[in-house]
C-alpha cells in the first residue's frame, strides 16, 4: 500500500505545477526571431579591347551578373575621366591623347514590381564619381554595362600609341 501511494504522489506532481503555471491566463505571447544576411555580389567582367581607335562609333556591351538582396547605390569611378593614352594623356602638337567615352547600366529591379533603372554617365563625370541608385529595389537578374566611344580629342586624331581607362564599381548596400 505504502509503495502505490508513493506513486500517486509523484504522478500528481508534475501535474500540479503545470495547473498553477496557467491559472488565470487567458493570453500567450511568443517572440519569433530570425535573420537573413545582407548580399551583394558583381560577377566578374571581361576588359573591353576596341581595337583599332581610328574607326568612329565604337561601342561594346555585355552582361554581367549582379544579384543584391537590399537596396544599394552603386559609386563608378574611371581613373583619367578618358580612354587615355598611356604616356602622353594630353597628346603631342595636333594629335590627341584622349577618347571620351559613355558608360550605360540597365537592370531590372524589384520593389516587388518589376521595373528597369538606366542611367548613362559621360566619362569625364566619372572622373567625380557618378552613383547610380536601385531606387529602393533589391536586383535579382544581372544588369547591362554599355561603353560607347565619343569623339577624340586633336584637331589631327590621335596620338599613336596604346590608350587605357579603368573603372571601378562599388556597391554599397543602404
Amino acid at each position: 500500500m505504502i509503495f502505490l501511494t508513493i506513486m500517486i504522489a509523484i504522478a500528481a506532481l508534475p501535474s500540479l505545477a503545470k495547473a498553477e503555471e496557467i491559472v488565470g491566463q487567458r493570453k500567450v505571447e511568443i517572440t519569433l526571431q530570425g535573420a537573413i544576411s545582407e548580399h551583394c555580389a558583381i560577377g566578374s567582367i571581361a576588359n573591353m579591347n576596341f581595337g583599332n581607335l581610328e574607326r568612329q562609333g565604337l561601342g561594346r556591351e555585355t552582361r554581367v551578373g549582379f544579384d543584391c538582396n537590399i537596396p544599394f547605390t552603386m559609386m563608378i569611378r574611371g581613373e583619367r575621366g578618358a580612354l587615355t593614352h598611356l604616356s602622353m594623356p594630353n597628346g603631342q602638337g595636333p594629335y590627341g591623347g584622349a577618347v571620351p567615352y559613355s558608360l550605360a547600366i540597365e537592370m531590372p529591379v524589384r520593389h516587388p514590381a518589376s521595373e528597369m533603372v538606366r542611367r548613362i554617365f559621360g566619362s569625364s563625370e566619372l572622373l567625380a564619381g557618378g552613383v547610380f541608385t536601385s531606387n529602393g529595389g533589391i536586383a535579382t537578374d544581372g544588369m547591362v554595362l554599355a561603353v560607347q566611344l565619343g569623339r577624340p580629342t586633336g584637331e589631327a586624331g590621335l596620338l599613336a600609341g596604346d590608350y587605357t581607362e579603368t573603372i571601378t564599381i562599388t556597391v554599397n548596400p543602404f
